[in-house]
């Protein structure tokens, strides 16, 4: 392999200033990737379920030009505190708001991918006076599919049982079309993540929200969405694995006002895989801008 062909994270962040570190949310230890001035308006960045930060990796810099960015390692992922129970809706959104008021910030953008959708639509839904703009990013959490729910849960399971490379490998390539977008570097990462002590139980906390009973009473409503006040950007992809272009579309059109747009030719993680777009639509929205206007 050339250097000319390698990709790794180091040089997804190497024109990036930004920082690495561990804030107390009022009792959890919240493990970040920070970018930006802390003048600039916050926007927190959330992934999905078996995730962690450096899903933002290759968005850090650009974001960072514009926004106070702190993508982080939400409630038991990551390399964040992980207590032992099962992870809810509500024990995700209660993580963010204490994060937020350790930070002292009234109101943030918030922007979630997956789960992290899931979390921002119910955040934003229950407490709109704390958000700015949202964005639902292949958000989760408006139906209940059984065929993808067991596939995610025997997906996530197995690889958090036995991090081998094989089980991490076949794990982050179901987040892409293109499977060369889950590079080496991005499988090492997870796989460090997966083999601390004591993932098993945490990745068995997570993944409850794949139970129907416990999917079932932790999904957004119509009512739910309708009560979101915030601008929001619902974002969908051509190739997404867990719900196609009208379940995007669908979610949008209840929430008033909403826009939705659709990016071509990516899989779960848009904004790894087409980086240049996800960034200039992502923005945009967030600035109050035409998508279509040039980021610097």
């Amino acid at each position: 392999m050339t250097a000319s062909n390698h990709t790794s994270l180091w040089q997804d962040l190497r024109s990036t200033s930004f920082a690495q570190g561990w804030f107390d949310a009022k009792g959890t230890r919240t493990r970040y990737l920070h970018a930006g001035d802390k003048s600039l308006p916050p926007l927190i960045l959330l992934h999905g379920v078996g995730g962690h930060a450096e899903a933002y990796a290759r968005n850090l810099d650009a974001h960072g030009r514009h926004f106070d960015t702190w993508s982080i390692d939400m409630l038991g992922h990551g390399w964040t505190d992980k207590p032992n129970h099962p992870y809810e809706l509500p024990h995700y959104v209660d993580h963010i708001l204490r994060f937020m008021d350790a930070q002292g910030w009234d109101r943030a953008h918030i922007s979630g991918e997956s789960l992290g959708g899931w979390v921002a639509s119910w955040l934003a839904s229950r407490h709109p006076d704390r958000v700015n703009r949202v964005v639902l990013n292949t958000a989760g959490g408006s139906r209940a599919e059984p065929t993808v729910m067991a596939r995610l849960k025997s997906i996530s399971t197995q690889a958090a049982e036995d991090p081998s490379w094989d089980f991490i490998k076949a794990r982050v390539e179901w987040l892409m079309k293109d499977k060369k977008d889950a590079t080496a570097d991005l499988i090492a990462c997870r796989q460090a993540i997966y083999s601390q002590p004591g993932f098993k139980q945490a990745m068995a906390n997570a993944i409850v929200l794949q139970d129907m009973d416990i999917r079932t009473r932790n999904l957004m409503r119509p009512e739910d969405y309708a009560r979101i006040q915030a601008p929001t950007l619902v974002l969908w992809t051509s190739d997404d694995p867990t719900a196609d272009v009208g379940e995007g579309k669908r979610i949008a059109e209840m929430i008033p006002g909403a826009q939705f747009v659709v990016m071509d030719d990516c899989g779960h993680w848009p904004q790894w895989e087409d980086v240049a777009t996800f960034n200039r639509l992502h923005i945009n929205f967030l600035l109050g801008r035409d998508a279509s206007t040039p980021v610097a």
